[in-house]
């Protein structure tokens, strides 16, 4: 047993600031948030309430010094006393992972690696002493963990220990997509005396998974393989005896899945899932009976997507719901009727509740002055308190307006987006735009905080530019229509619905038609090439990010050849080769007159690189004149997690914008390398 507590440091400027979903201190606006600044900002990750609600326990995100390690954040525990505010740092030697209320116990626990541990442990923290205790290991390291609602089992996964001959020879070929370890299913009853993992008797690859009520059954996603492919679209829903570990029954359900809840009396299980093997997303509240059968969507109406889930005591699923641009919290009975939204849309975005038994309920919440912060909901309240205050330095920024705005397709579709205004706009001037598109296409951007080392938003607006994020056609949070509409229509309606949103925004006498930009990554860098090339005459500038270039290559290349079927295309490759070039950004290569910065990760398995390599191949041939680079980053796959990584993209994606969108449109490509002065950034 280790007793870990310190007081909280320097970081923590307001705990317990009222605050009321609707109200935020004003902004009084200094300095532009310089790059370094967004390098060093911090966030709130995980935030979760002990069953008895006396503490809430969250994680920071804290990233390293981009100057001196190209290291990921590291996950940082705190805990707070609810009644005194006290606030404690946990020392712990590693990032904490898993963190959980115990059931039935004022207790939280995690998973680390501690000093002797040969790999990563289930540690309990007791707040009320600060004391930790190790509580179980597995011979390999546990990748999840649930509790049963007793607090006394916990089911776990952890990869299988292939047993492979040794190779004598100086070297180990990589044999593709062979000898991976299945992801297995395991139970350990931690009540006794020496407690072991005890094996799930189904063979693949376990996910999500959840105890019953009375702890005798498990209900757990089993997909056949480790492949990414089959953990998207391939996972089914078993059901375990808990003492023998064999299947039970299993559920008819398919496509995507991301939550499993119990009903309070054990006959039923709600799915937070697809609405079929074609839903792009598991934002669907899917009921079953728990003996087996066809899952039914709860509330097929819906204009948005459930983000989570909770089936609690009477009988009601409370849920976190994206609405458009916006969040919502609220209950449904678990037949679809009596929705209530608790806390309405309009507010702060709710990104993920945990509840105590005393009704009391933890919120991760972010808004358009901050990042992720914790929130509480006192039982029988109205008012979310915020807990945190991660980046005090933030109220001396400058930042510009953000609003919603509606804007109407060229087909009459209605599409809703973001816009952050210039700061210290003039009414009278025209600006350059950044058009920000985001992936997917299936997911959306909420009115929360839209800055990151890839996203210009804040840093941008307070370098004179108006930044756009548009939820085009196929984005989430308006429904199952509207999510399949732009599926078998690759770059087509979607991609024309954001070059709809720049020519509102043109129409309204805030943007200069010269000089707008685009950026994204994933799909969002697909959109970007689309914009570079096929739009080439809409758009002066160009950074994409993991972004697609060739979608036959894509398709023989990527690590979800079923998922690009399934819920996208809706055709196989083989049968429209023509079409598929057609839709590809090489193709049009010869349109090209846009300056385009491409950065990829160099390890990407869901965009391989040479989708980068083979637009920059065509535009340095076809267009020898068009400014072009291509920037790979080691150790990366698809998106930057490593300090100096993320820090090395947002200047580069500074500068080029600077260069392009500002200027008058003669000047050359900037150099290869960064001068460091000209943001500002100063080394020891």
């Amino acid at each position: 047993m280790r007793s870990v507590f310190t007081k909280t440091g320097s970081w923590v400027a307001a705990f317990l600031l009222m605050l009321s979903v609707f109200s935020y201190a004003d902004v009084q606006a200094q300095q532009p948030m310089s790059p370094m600044q967004l390098a060093e900002m911090e966030n709130i990750g995980v935030v979760v309430i002990s069953s008895e609600g006396n503490y809430v326990a969250f994680t920071r995100s804290v990233p390293a010094d981009p100057r001196v390690s190209n290291t990921p954040n590291r996950s940082h525990l705190h805990v707070m006393n609810v009644e005194t505010g006290e606030v404690s740092d946990i020392d712990l030697d590693g990032n904490a992972g898993g963190l959980s209320p115990r059931p039935g116990a004022d207790t939280f626990t995690f998973t680390t690696r501690m000093e002797g541990d040969e790999t990563n442990a289930l540690y309990e923290l007791d707040p009320s002493s600060g004391d930790i205790t190790r509580l179980f290991s597995h011979s390999s390291a546990m990748t999840s963990y649930i509790w049963d609602e007793q607090g006394r089992r916990i089911a776990f996964t952890a990869n299988e220990q292939l047993d492979l001959p040794d190779n004598p020879l100086p070297y180990e070929p990589d044999i593709f997509e062979e000898n991976r370890p299945q992801r297995l299913g395991f139970i350990a009853d931690l009540g006794a005396t020496d407690p072991e993992g005890h094996q799930l008797g189904l063979v693949g690859s376990y996910y999500e998974m959840a105890f019953s009520p009375d702890g005798t059954r498990i209900a757990a996603a089993v997909a056949p393989t480790p492949e990414v492919d089959d953990s998207f679209m391939f996972k089914t829903v078993n059901v375990f005896d808990v003492n023998s570990r064999e299947v039970l029954n299993t559920l008819d359900n398919e496509g995507k899945l991301g939550q499993i809840v119990w009903s309070p009396n054990g006959q039923q299980i709600a799915l937070r899932a697809g609405n079929s093997i074609n839903d792009p997303i598991d934002g669907r509240i899917m009921v079953v009976d728990a003996t087996g059968g066809t899952p039914q969507n709860i509330y097929p109406d819906f204009l948005g997507k459930f983000e989570q889930i909770l089936w609690t005591g009477d009988d009601t699923i409370h849920f976190i719901a994206s609405e458009g641009v916006w969040s919502s919290f609220g209950t449904i009975s678990p037949d679809g009727s009596n929705m209530e939204r608790v806390i309405d849309t309009g507010g702060p975005i709710k990104r993920s509740f945990s509840v105590s038994s005393a009704g009391h309920i933890a919120f991760a919440v972010e808004a358009p002055e901050h990042p992720r912060e914790a929130f509480l909901l006192r039982s029988g309240s109205s008012e979310l308190e915020r807990l945190t205050d991660t980046n005090p330095w933030l109220s001396d920024v400058a930042m510009g307006v953000q609003e919603i705005v509606v804007y109407e397709a060229r087909d009459g579709r209605e599409i809703e987006g973001l816009l952050i205004r210039p700061f210290g706009e003039n009414e009278s001037d025209r600006y350059p735009l950044i058009t920000v598109i985001h992936g997917g296409p299936e997911a959306h951007y909420s009115n929360g905080w839209l800055t990151g080392y890839s996203l210009p938003g804040q840093l941008m607006a307070a370098r004179g530019y108006a930044v756009f994020y548009p939820n085009y056609r196929g984005s989430t949070g308006r429904g199952i229509e509207f999510i399949k509409s732009s599926q078998g229509d690759l770059a087509g309606a979607e991609f024309d619905d954001v070059v709809d949103g720049v020519d509102y925004l043109i129409e309204t006498g805030l943007v200069d038609a010269d000089r707008v930009g685009a950026t994204g990554g994933s799909y969002g860098g697909y959109a970007t090439a689309w914009m570079s090339t096929y739009y080439s005459d809409r758009f002066a500038a160009g950074v994409m990010f993991v972004g697609i270039s060739n979608n036959i290559s894509k398709w023989g290349t990527s690590d979800i050849p079923e998922e690009l079927y399934l819920v996208h295309s809706r055709k196989r490759i083989w049968d429209y080769w023509e079409d598929n070039l057609l839709r590809s950004p090489i193709y049009y290569v010869d349109r090209s007159q846009t300056p385009l910065l491409i950065m990829h990760g160099a390890e990407d398995t869901r965009v391989h690189p040479a989708q980068s390599l083979e637009l920059y191949r065509h535009l340095k041939v076809r267009q020898p004149d068009v400014p072009v680079r291509l920037v790979f980053y080691p150790d990366e796959g698809h998106g930057n997690v490593r300090a100096t990584s993320r820090f090395d993209y947002n200047l580069r994606m500074i500068r080029w914008f600077d260069t392009y969108l500002k200027g008058d449109g003669t000047e050359p490509m900037p150099p290869s390398y960064l001068n460091f002065e000209d943001f500002g950034v100063t080394f020891d």
